[in-house]
């Protein structure tokens, strides 16, 4: 009697070696993302509907507290878990890679498989750093307008071009930025390292960390794409996440391959 195949065979152990980004990586991984995401944009469009919907949800809440200052600190948080909620488009690209068949089901299935490995617990570290990012920019607010009750930026604009709203926004900035840098170091080859080799999630973390400090100029060349177009994409009232989000995400599949030694 044949025995079935395994739809989910072992994964290689360990951390392959990584190779210098080349001359053109970022055209060339945007290039095969938006292939990707039009070979198989089913689970991407689900993906960004998703995190649009959940936008427009937040912005409902804050309007209804009266509170939509929240509504910049979730603006400049969102980089933040954005390689998280594109999740599902690394395993698209890497099934089309290997010429493995890329359904919304056979997506859905490989992440639950996620649930015993290595992925919940970065996952959780970077929603914890979202929530600590929240507490930060409330202290920071609270240092400068802490006197001034909080204010709705769609009718009091004006209190962020005094000196301590300036000085606020900032200190803010500086902040998010660090944040931003420390986490994007952290997760753009750890996140799609953990998808595709068994490895503990620290493990990932320090290899993709040491690789950013290593080749700091290009890669945040690659920060600054992903931030430029995911802020784009959030003008037109968030809609156009429905696009950018997968195809960014195809696209940091592709960065990962392109560094990762035989990695398909």
């Amino acid at each position: 009697m044949t025995q079935a195949a395994d739809p989910y065979p072992a994964l290689p152990a360990g951390v392959p070696p990584f190779q210098a980004p080349q001359p053109g990586f970022i055209r060339a991984a945007l290039a095969a993302g938006w292939a990707d995401f039009r070979a198989a944009p089913g689970f991407g469009i689900l993906t960004g509907l998703g995190a649009v919907l959940a936008g427009w949800a937040l912005l409902g809440l804050t309007l209804w507290a009266g509170h939509t200052f929240w509504l910049i600190l979730a603006v400049f948080g969102f980089p933040l878990v954005a390689p998280l909620c594109a999740l599902g488009t690394y395993e698209v690209s890497r099934r089309i890679g290997r010429g493995e068949r890329a359904g919304i089901g056979d997506v859905l299935s490989r992440l639950r498989r996620e649930r015993g490995r290595q992925m919940p617990w970065l996952s959780m570290l970077m929603v914890v750093a979202l929530l600590f990012w929240f507490f930060l920019g409330h202290m920071i607010f609270a240092l400068f307008l802490g006197l001034r009750p909080m204010v709705n930026v769609t009718s009091s604009f004006e209190v962020f071009l005094t000196p301590d709203g300036l000085m606020m926004m900032a200190l803010g900035t500086v902040v998010g930025g660090i944040f931003a840098f420390i986490f994007f170091a952290m997760c753009v080859l750890g996140l799609p390292l953990l998808l595709a080799r068994e490895v503990d999630y620290m493990t990932a973390i320090l290899a993709s960390w040491g690789h950013v400090q290593a080749h700091m100029v290009p890669m945040l060349s690659w920060a600054a794409v992903i931030v430029i177009l995911i802020f784009l994409a959030m003008l037109p009232g968030l809609l156009g996440l429905i696009v950018v989000l997968p195809w960014l995400g195809h696209a940091s599949w592709h960065i990962y391959a392109q560094m990762a030694a035989g990695e398909r």
